[in-house]
């Protein structure tokens, strides 16, 4: 049966709309972090096995993860991890009930933010 009320119906709020939240915003990236991760660690799988290939297969990935743009996955996913891990203590300290109200938890996606930045900077000294 046809839905005859289909142009009727209100529209659910949209990005042209809807204002971003810290929330929101944090959340969705940490879902990218996440798949980000997923592409850096099969960058280093890929290397690990060009390692157990040969020389010439090694050579080549070698030489990808050393160039300026391996490199710079590497350190992304350097920070990436700090803000995925972050956001995951975010969410256990939701699931135990505290930091629910908005200015509490727009704090924290500060924190998420901040804290990743400046463990990335630290990981990056120590190492």
């Amino acid at each position: 049966m046809a839905d005859v009320n289909r142009g009727n119906r209100p529209l659910s709020p949209h990005l042209t709309i809807y204002r971003p939240q810290m929330t929101s915003m944090t959340s969705i990236f940490v879902r990218i972090t996440g798949n980000a991760l997923i592409v850096a660690a099969l960058m280093i799988v890929w290397w690990f096995a060009a390692a157990a290939t040969g020389p010439e297969a090694f050579a080549t990935a070698d030489a990808f993860l050393r160039s300026w743009f391996g490199d710079l996955v590497l350190f992304l996913s350097v920070w990436a991890m700090w803000y995925h891990l972050l956001g995951g203590v975010r969410h256990l300290i939701w699931d135990t009930g505290r930091m629910l109200k908005v200015e509490q938890a727009e704090t924290l996606g500060l924190v998420m933010i901040i804290g990743s930045v400046l463990m990335t900077i630290f990981t990056i000294i120590v190492t």
